[in-house]
């Protein structure tokens, strides 16, 4: 089962599942559903995230896929945290003839006297070191995090869809427990559309 990509969204009215893939066309979907008098709640879902997200769907069906398509480009963006802006690279690591400048960030990071002691020691000085630090942690627990990103986005999905099915409370256990084919036992009952894409959205891409 192929796991979900960040540029994708899912439509779902009630149990049923209405559409899947860019946001525009998801947007349109759930437009024409709610003219149509749906049961409901018809929610379009983040596939990156699992969280459901309120779209606009006033005016023309071109304006509702414009608007729609800007706000897939923001959600598909990364943004920058608070505080954040363009810095020029630190001044602590040298930089070589013809190098390129680097997006650093200068936001606060609070240590123990002895941990910026280390940082100071070592070659470079406590900026290098520290995104040495960071990139070798991400590349040690780069599985782990995709598998517990692969969780929540199913968590969060279910949360907003699937609360009131029987074995909610078992299934969650064993999702966080990355136990998959519990999670799969689990759900088995439910009704297909909502079995399927929240094992869809559990699997990581690991």
């Amino acid at each position: 089962m192929i796991p979900p990509t960040p540029h994708h969204f899912t439509t779902f009215d009630g149990h049923r599942r209405i559409a899947s893939g860019p946001l525009p066309d998801n947007a349109l979907a759930l437009r024409r559903a709610l003219e149509a008098g749906a049961a409901g709640p018809v929610l379009v879902f983040d596939d990156s995230t699992g969280r459901s997200i309120d779209l606009d769907t006033s005016g023309t069906e071109a304006e509702v896929r414009t608007r729609s398509a800007r706000r897939a480009a923001q959600l598909t963006s990364p943004q920058p945290a608070a505080g954040e802006g363009d810095a020029a690279p630190d001044a602590a690591e040298p930089r070589g003839r013809g190098r390129p400048r680097l997006g650093v960030v200068s936001r606060e990071v609070t240590l123990l006297p002895r941990h910026w002691e280390w940082l100071a020691a070592q070659p470079g000085g406590a900026s290098v070191a520290l995104r040495k630090l960071v990139e070798q942690a991400r590349r040690d627990h780069a599985g782990k995090d995709r598998s517990r990103a692969a969780s929540e986005r199913a968590y969060h999905f279910m949360v907003a869809i699937a609360g009131d099915l029987a074995g909610f409370e078992e299934a969650s256990r064993a999702l966080f427990a990355n136990d998959l084919e519990g999670f799969a036992r689990q759900i088995a009952a439910w009704p297909a559309d909502v079995r399927e894409h929240a094992l869809r959205l559990a699997q990581s891409d690991a």
